[in-house]
């Protein structure tokens, strides 16, 4: 039996051949989606010799279950990655504020140890200066290298020297932590894509199997009941019903 991951591997490259002008997202949740075409293609299997003779090609019936597997893999992998994003981003945002806080600390403390000196006031000053994550990051490990140079200033205004080795320790962890963020980021919309392409390339074979099986069942609602969407049908009627709920009786 094939693995999930051997058939998006298998189909990887026929799904990301697909033209981003012809990729679908989805309309229901692709889990419920792919079983229905599970489901879809156990029901099918009894009807070849009808499906057959309406014109339908039965290797799409065959390949049915690869297709429904490799979009679930597709959809799995997206998901670990939107949550693995998230997680990323949720630590960054634990760790970023006592950073700031710890950056501006090391400055306060460092304009007034150093402030009979001009070039290491400069120096502290143009630190200071900066903007942004990235320089938050870089500022840490600048001023505990600084610091660590002129450590006799810093503890003769009453500054902890571990503080230093804190603001290095922090600068290292929050630039792994950072790109890790900016990875998943950069990386989760192509994700999001070959999924995409994944369920329009599994929605292809499902919509050819039911177009032929409700032509070839049109007069017998009991065979032709099994090439509808479940969750279409169950959505329309729910649909229907909001509807008459919210027509005004007629007087």
């Amino acid at each position: 039996m094939t693995s999930r991951t051997d058939a998006y591997t298998e189909k990887l490259s026929v799904i990301t051949s697909i033209a981003r002008a012809d990729t679908m997202a989805p309309s229901m949740p692709v889990d419920t989606y792919v079983q229905e075409a599970n489901d879809l293609y156990h029901w099918c299997r009894d009807d070849r010799d009808a499906l057959v003779h309406v014109g339908l090609d039965w290797s799409v019936v065959e390949d049915l279950p690869i297709r429904a597997d490799a979009a679930g893999e597709a959809q799995s992998i997206w998901i670990t990655a939107a949550s693995t994003r998230e997680r990323a981003q949720k630590q960054w945002a634990a760790a970023a504020r006592p950073a700031y806080e710890l950056r501006d600390e090391l400055v306060h403390h460092m304009r007034f140890a150093f402030r009979k000196r001009s070039d290491l006031s400069a120096a502290v000053k143009s630190t200071a200066a900066g903007r942004g994550d990235a320089n938050m990051i870089q500022d840490l490990i600048d001023l505990a290298v600084m610091g660590r140079s002129h450590l006799d200033l810093l503890t003769a205004v009453g500054f902890d020297p571990s503080e230093l080795d804190r603001a290095a320790a922090l600068s290292n962890e929050l630039g792994s932590l950072k790109a890790e963020a900016s990875v998943e980021r950069a990386n989760d919309p192509e994700k999001k894509l070959i999924r995409d392409k994944a369920y329009t390339h599994l929605k292809e074979a499902v919509d050819r199997i039911r177009e032929c099986g409700r032509f070839a069942f049109r007069k017998n609602p009991e065979r032709a009941h099994g090439y509808a969407g479940e969750y279409t049908r169950k959505k329309n009627a729910r649909r229907k019903l909001r509807d008459k709920q919210d027509t005004p009786p007629i007087d």
